[in-house]
Parts: C-alpha cells; sequence; structure tokens
C-alpha cells in the first residue's frame, strides 16, 4: 500500500505548496496593502517586516501542509480502507 500511497503523497505535496504560496501573498496584501512580501534581502525593508512576513509564511505552510498531509492520509484510508504508514526515519 506504500507505493500506492507515495504518488498521491507527492501530488499532494506539490499542490499543497502551491496553495500556501497563494494563499501567504494574498493574507500579506490584504493585511498590509502591500503587493509583495518583503525579501530578507530587500534593504528598502525593515528587520520587522522581513521577520513579520517570515513567520507569517512559515505559519501558512506548515498549516497547508498538514491540512494537506492529512487530507491526502484520509482520502487514502477512504478508498482503500488503510491508513498510510509513517516510514521510519533511520
Amino acid at each position: 500500500m506504500k507505493i500506492l500511497y507515495q504518488p498521491l503523497s507527492l501530488l499532494a505535496s506539490v499542490m499543497g505548496g502551491i496553495l500556501a504560496s497563494v494563499a501567504f501573498h494574498q493574507l500579506w496584501k490584504v493585511g498590509t496593502g502591500q503587493k509583495d512580501a518583503p525579501d530578507a534581502k530587500d534593504e528598502d525593508r525593515s528587520w520587522s517586516e522581513v521577520l513579520t512576513a517570515a513567520a507569517v509564511q512559515g505559519a501558512v505552510f506548515g498549516g497547508v501542509k498538514a491540512l494537506v498531509d492529512r487530507g491526502a492520509a484520509t482520502g487514502f484510508k477512504k478508498a482503500t480502507g488503510t491508513w498510510p504508514k509513517k516510514s521510519k526515519k533511520k
């Protein structure tokens, strides 16, 4: 079953990354009125702007990753009757 889950997990991860990127940029635009979030190397942005953007981006990506991973695992279980096993790290 792990072999069947891998392609689903990979696709979900890619789609989740795209979704998280769009969500972060929309959230930043609505929250700040600025079109683009500051880049760490942007000389014209303050430390607080850069760190706030990084923290918000991390929270959005982490939340979307959890949502997508859990959704993929739940969908896999509904389709196969088996919960995907967590891979063991060496």
